[in-house]
């Protein structure tokens, strides 16, 4: 299990917010570290996502996309398959679990693809509390179906118009909700970044993924994977699918970044390459950041939503510069091709996202014998069909998108 010393790993992580949300954090901190070695809260938190959301996710092999790429055997744990379609749920999940014990009676989170803000939309409906949803105005507008679906459980969804209209500024916003309402809110962060001890925190309830994975490789393959692949936004899918093969030194374990169109100043997402980004304090926290000659956080882009953020989880800035995670990137272009092969030889529909994963793993698959790629979002096409079906029923009723 990733620990942290005093909240940094390395040179990463930290505490770096207004005095007033530092009783909050203070509280959150020493009640995760009470729970965290207690066998029968992780027990309790594993009962509810096998209740509630489907736990254990299937490994899947890809037996004739192996077979078409001509190398690796390729498996692909299914995170898609969890209610709400993503692995955000399995943190907002622990963190409901949080809430109840802390008492408190709403919840705020920010979201980029949608998926976090769904998760937390519906944790919210599960638990009795108020949700407000914070999201780029450009990020609503590219992931509309998962802001009804959010709207639909009773949560606000507030749309944010300032900077770029993405995930940082939506993260700024949740940020200044909280300073504001800090006594009866709590900020369900929904990735491993954010002022200590979110990073940690999250990583714990997204290990869930990792430990089911090295369980099932086990039994179904007879051994270990060479590589552990998963796409990178904020991290907490990738340090999900990381963190229970961080000791197996042979077991490579790569993070693929959004390589956008080019490597040119605001046409990717890419932190954890040499030469793309630079250690700085923003957000709560110090981490590799994108910036622009100023020192200013730069403009990032990224066909998927997810991963569309200028900062990378401190856990995994370290992981990388002392080699242990191999940072990787994948082009737009590079993440279409590599969704529509998953499609036309599986008959999975994967997310963008995922589909970043999905295409470094495959550029990797010819000199491998066996690489697991972590699943993250699906069905999002199916999704979208279905609510151009709802649309007329709504409309009757009174409701709309």
């Amino acid at each position: 299990m990733i620990r942290s010393e005093n909240g940094y790993f390395g040179e990463f992580g930290g505490r770096y917010v207004p005095e007033i949300l530092l009783p909050a954090l203070t509280e959150l901190e020493n009640m995760f570290n009470e729970l965290r070695d207690d066998p029968t809260f992780w027990q309790e938190y594993v009962s509810l996502c096998q209740e509630f959301s489907g736990r254990p996710t299937p490994l899947t092999p890809l037996r004739r996309l192996s077979q078409e790429l001509g190398g690796a055997q390729i498996w692909l744990k299914r995170e898609d398959l969890n209610h709400s379609g993503a692995h955000k749920v399995n943190n907002a999940l622990g963190q409901g679990l949080l809430v109840k014990r802390m008492g408190k009676k709403r919840i705020i989170a920010e979201t980029g693809a949608g998926q976090h803000g769904l998760a937390t939309a519906i944790v919210a409906a599960r638990m009795g509390l108020q949700a407000t949803i914070y999201m780029g105005a450009d990020d609503i507008e590219r992931q509309y179906s998962n802001v009804f679906w959010m709207r639909q459980l009773g949560a606000e969804v507030v749309g944010v118009e300032t900077g770029a209209r993405t995930l940082k500024e939506a993260l700024d916003e949740a940020l200044r909700d909280w300073a504001a309402t800090v006594e009866t809110t709590h900020y369900v962060l929904g990735t491993a970044c954010g002022p200590a001890p979110f990073p940690e925190l999250v990583t714990y309830f997204q290990s869930v993924i990792s430990q089911e994975m090295r369980e099932q490789a086990l039994k179904q393959i007879g051994r270990l994977p060479d590589e552990v692949v998963a796409c990178v936004g904020g991290g907490s899918n990738a340090l999900g699918a990381f963190s229970a093969f961080l000791d197996d030194k042979e077991v490579a374990l790569v993070g693929v970044e959004a390589g956008g169109i080019s490597f040119e100043k605001g046409e990717h997402s890419i932190r954890m390459l040499p030469d793309t980004a630079e250690p700085g304090i923003a957000q709560g926290y110090k981490t590799l950041f994108l910036q622009d000659e100023d020192g200013q956080l730069g403009d990032t882009h990224s066909i998927a939503a997810g991963l569309d953020y200028v900062g990378v989880s401190p856990i995994l800035a370290h992981l990388s510069q002392t080699g242990r995670v191999i940072p990787e990137s994948a082009t737009d272009k590079e993440v279409t091709d590599a969704f529509s092969l998953l499609m036309k030889t599986e008959g999975i529909i994967p997310a963008l996202e995922s589909s970043h994963a999905l295409a470094g793993g495959f550029k990797r698959a010819k000199s491998m014998r066996l690489i697991n790629i972590s699943s993250s979002t699906s069905a999002v096409v199916v999704i979208r069909i279905f609510l151009i079906l709802l649309e007329p029923f709504l409309s009757r009723s009174g409701r709309s998108f």
